[in-house]
C-alpha cells in the first residue's frame, strides 16, 4: 500500500516554490522584462539588433539615464524633482552662451575653451538644485510644490536669458561632448556609464549613501541617531541639479544649438525610469542599477515603437501605463510586507 502524502503537502510545496521565485522575480524582474522586450523586438524587426541601432538606443538613453540617476537620489529620500526638464534647458543655454561662435553671442569673448562652459553649466544646475533643496529642507515645503515652482522659474529664466531665441553655432570643442567618441564609443554613452559607476559607488560604498537610504527609510530614527536629515535632503537636490546640468549640455552639444524649449516633460521620463527600475516612492528602497535598466527599458521601447512606425502619441500612452503598473507593483509589495 502506498503511503499517502500528508495533508497540505502539495500546498506547502507550492508555497516553497513561490517563496523561491518571488525574491528572484522581485530582484531581476525588470531585467527579465528588458531581455524579453529585446527578444520580441528582434523578432519583429531584423534591424533592431544591428550594432548601429544598439548604439543609437544607448546614445538616446544617455540623457534620460543621467537625469534618472539624479532623480534616484531624490526619490530615495522620499522626495521628487519636477524641475529637471526646465533645468536641462536653463543649463544648456547658459553653457551654450559661453561656447557659441555666433557674432550675436550673449557673452563677450565667446567662444571660450570647452572646460569653461562645461563648469558653468554644471554650476548652474547645482545652484538650481540648491534652491530647491533649501526650500524643501530648510522651510519644509513639500518637494512636489518646491520643484514645481522651480520648474516654472527655471523655464522663465531660460526664456528671459535667451529672449526666447536659440543659441546657435556652438564651438566644435563644446559639441564634442555630445557628438564625439572615444574608441568608437559615443561620448554621451561613456558619460552615462561614468555617472552610473560613481553614483553606484556613492550609494553602496560611502557613508553618505547609507545616510541617503536611512533618511528615506526612517527620517525620525535617522535624525535621532545624530544624522542631519535636512543636509542629506539638500545634497540630493544639488546632485540632481548637477546631473541635469550635464544632461542639458549633452543635449545642446548633440543638436549644435541650445533651445529654450528643450527638456519639456523630461522629468516624466526620468521619474518613469526610476519607478520602473524598482525604487520606491516611499523612500529608502531602490538601486541605481535598477534605474539604469528602467531607462534602458524606456529607450528600447521607444526605439522599437519607432521602428514599427507607432506614432509618438501612442508611445506616451504606453509609457504612462508602465508608470502606473510600476507604482501598483510597488504598492503591492508594501502591502505584502
Amino acid at each position: 500500500m502506498k503511503a499517502e502524502a500528508p495533508a497540505g503537502a502539495g500546498a506547502g510545496q507550492k508555497r516553497t516554490v513561490t517563496e523561491k521565485i518571488g525574491p528572484v522575480a522581485q530582484r531581476y524582474g525588470i531585467l527579465i522584462a528588458l531581455v524579453l522586450l529585446c527578444v520580441v523586438l528582434a523578432i519583429v524587426n531584423e534591424n533592431f539588433l544591428s550594432s548601429r541601432n544598439i548604439i543609437n538606443v544607448l546614445r538616446q538613453t544617455s540623457i534620460n539615464g543621467i537625469l534618472a540617476i539624479g532623480m534616484t537620489f531624490v526619490i530615495l529620500t522620499r522626495g521628487i524633482d519636477l524641475s529637471v526638464g526646465s533645468v536641462v534647458a536653463l543649463t544648456g543655454v547658459v553653457a551654450a552662451s559661453f561656447a557659441t561662435t555666433s557674432s550675436s553671442g550673449f557673452i563677450p569673448g565667446a567662444p571660450y575653451m570647452p572646460a569653461i562652459p562645461i563648469v558653468i553649466g554644471v554650476l548652474t544646475g547645482m545652484v538650481a538644485g540648491a534652491i530647491s533643496g533649501v526650500v524643501v529642507a530648510r522651510f519644509a515645503v513639500p518637494a512636489f510644490v518646491a520643484t514645481l515652482g522651480m520648474l516654472s522659474a527655471a523655464r522663465g529664466m531660460t526664456l528671459i536669458y535667451t529672449d526666447g531665441r536659440p543659441i546657435p553655432a556652438l564651438s566644435d570643442g563644446f559639441r564634442w561632448i555630445g557628438t564625439g567618441d572615444v574608441a568608437g564609443i559615443p561620448l554621451p554613452i561613456i558619460l552615462f556609464a561614468l555617472v552610473f559607476a560613481v553614483s553606484h559607488f556613492v550609494l553602496t560604498r560611502t557613508r553618505f549613501g547609507r545616510h541617503v537610504y536611512a533618511a528615506g527609510g526612517n527620517p525620525h530614527a535617522t535624525k535621532v541617531s545624530g544624522i542631519s536629515v535636512n543636509r542629506i535632503r539638500f545634497m540630493v537636490y544639488v546632485i540632481s541639479g548637477a546631473l541635469a546640468g550635464i544632461a542639458g549640455m549633452i543635449l545642446a552639444a548633440r543638436t549644435g544649438s541650445a533651445l529654450p524649449q528643450a527638456g519639456v516633460a523630461y522629468e516624466l521620463d526620468a521619474i518613469a525610469a526610476v519607478v520602473i527600475g524598482g525604487t520606491s516612492l516611499a523612500g529608502g528602497v531602490g538601486r541605481v542599477s535598477g534605474t539604469v535598466i528602467g531607462a534602458l527599458l524606456i529607450g528600447v521601447l521607444n526605439n522599437g515603437l519607432d521602428l514599427m512606425g507607432v506614432e509618438s502619441y501612442y508611445q506616451q500612452v504606453i509609457k504612462g501605463a508602465l508608470i502606473v503598473a510600476a507604482v501598483m507593483l510597488d504598492r503591492s509589495r508594501k502591502t505584502e510586507d
